[in-house]
């Protein structure tokens, strides 16, 4: 289907395009038949998932390819744990694809509307000392080139080119498979509790090494964490769901609705914050389960909001965050949205923010109406200060030059885009910021 005209804008709405047509294909053909058009006519081709990152990563300003209708599992091996799925695949339908073969995703982002391409192409992650990002689950990809031709990456095929690929912003060509590497299905018991934030600072690192995934977000303008720890256990294991009237009133009621509400209200009344902040840490985050592994690491985010998210090395979490702290007191801000803290290993990708490193990452959000410029630019500054890498689908204002200094392969990588689109017909305003032009 072919479309001439219209706005595309981001979940966010920080970002907005007029392509000159979209393209929805149904297939890896269709996608291809685009592709060499676009090519024929001068015309730059980006692809589109759910439209989940906060830059600019994904405008298209001349034809867009909207993937909604390439979904779905192409094969699956109980046996090996290898699984392919067609690009455009929701994250929230995967779980229900493998279920038939005994298997899950190793890891998952706390988020699940995006589509499996866009979530490793912009180095999604969630949290686990032990646990890389989404692209490390990748062991092949098929994408389109600009050549119009079909290129297989994996271990038999271009196999050098598969750190680049499995994260590859988009620049490389476009996904229409991806092949994962699953693990047998899993159970995790989990646990959400409120922690004096002061007491988490001082054991971080205990509590990283204990549980199999640890994160805590602290509200400001409170001095309490909230802390979640899971441990994995076999699929055998006899479930304790939430109960559905609680969940409901905790991710819905409370977490979504009254918050969506309290959000808006601050921005008209800021000094109404702190005191929704304090009651919102007393009313949420404190309880035990254990259920299947999706169902825990996913979280219900219906309010919409703006992210910019830092990955640094582990050994700096602590100051960096108190710096944080700090600053918000000494600006005297008003901040309705929690800053997140996560964890990951140390990866083989050569545009992944745990690139060669065991990382931590410290995220603030503000709800979408309000202006983030001043908050991220601060935040941002922290970061620089401990080597930070941002987010590539979060926002941020680094340069290909900067980068090039926090990337040891980011040459590497744009050598491989040099080789596979050389005329940028894959760019745009925003990988030409990243990668240069």
């Amino acid at each position: 289907m072919t479309r001439i005209g219209g706005t595309w804008q981001n979940w966010a709405r920080s970002a907005s395009v007029r392509p000159v047509r979209v393209e929805r294909p149904r297939t890896p053909e269709g996608v291809q038949r685009a592709v060499v058009a676009a090519v024929k006519q001068g015309l730059p081709v980006k692809a589109v998932g759910a439209g989940h990152s906060f830059t600019g990563i994904a405008v298209a300003p001349g034809v867009l390819l909207e993937l909604d209708d390439l979904q779905g599992l192409v094969s699956a091996d109980a046996a090996t744990g290898r699984v392919t799925l067609l690009a455009g695949t929701r994250l929230h339908r995967i779980p229900g694809l493998l279920a038939p073969y005994g298997l899950a995703m190793e890891n998952l982002g706390d988020i699940d509307r995006q589509s499996i391409a866009g979530a490793i192409s912009t180095g999604t992650h969630g949290t686990g000392a032990a646990y890389g990002g989404l692209a490390t689950q990748v062991v092949g990809v098929t994408m389109v080139t600009a050549a119009g031709e079909f290129l297989r990456i994996d271990e038999e095929h271009e196999s050098e080119m598969l750190p680049a690929a499995a994260l590859g912003l988009g620049a490389l060509g476009i996904i229409v498979e991806v092949t994962l590497q699953c693990v047998p299905a899993f159970v995790m018991h989990a646990i959400d509790e409120p922690v004096p934030l002061e007491e988490v600072l001082a054991t971080l690192d205990e509590r990283v090494a204990a549980s199999d995934h640890f994160e805590f977000y602290w509200f400001p303008h409170t001095d309490i964490a909230l802390t979640k720890r899971q441990m994995r256990l076999p699929e055998a294991t006899v479930r304790k769901p939430l109960p559905v009237v609680g969940r409901w009133i905790d991710e819905t009621l409370l977490s979504n609705g009254v918050y969506r509400v309290a959000c808006a209200a601050g921005q008209v009344v800021p000094a109404i914050t702190p005191s929704f902040s304090r009651l919102a840490v007393r009313l949420t985050g404190d309880r035990e389960y254990t259920e299947l592994s999706h169902r825990v690491l996913i979280q219900s985010r219906t309010v919409r909001f703006r992210e910019m998210e830092y990955a640094i090395p582990v050994e700096n979490v602590v100051p960096a965050f108190e710096a944080v702290q700090a600053l918000i007191a000494r600006r005297g801000w008003t901040i309705e949205f929690p800053i997140e803290v996560r964890f990951a290993a140390s990866d083989d990708r050569w545009l992944s923010t745990a690139h060669g490193r065991a990382s931590a990452y410290i995220a603030v959000h503000r709800y979408w109406r309000a202006d983030p410029t001043e908050y991220f630019g601060a935040v941002e500054e922290i970061m620089h200060e401990f080597g930070g890498r941002p987010h590539w689908g979060k926002l941020h204002t680094l340069t290909a030059q900067t980068l090039r200094e926090r990337y040891p392969r980011f040459d590497d990588f744009v050598a491989v885009r040099d080789r596979l689109d050389p005329e940028r017909r894959f760019g745009n305003r925003y990988l030409e910021r990243v990668l240069g032009s």
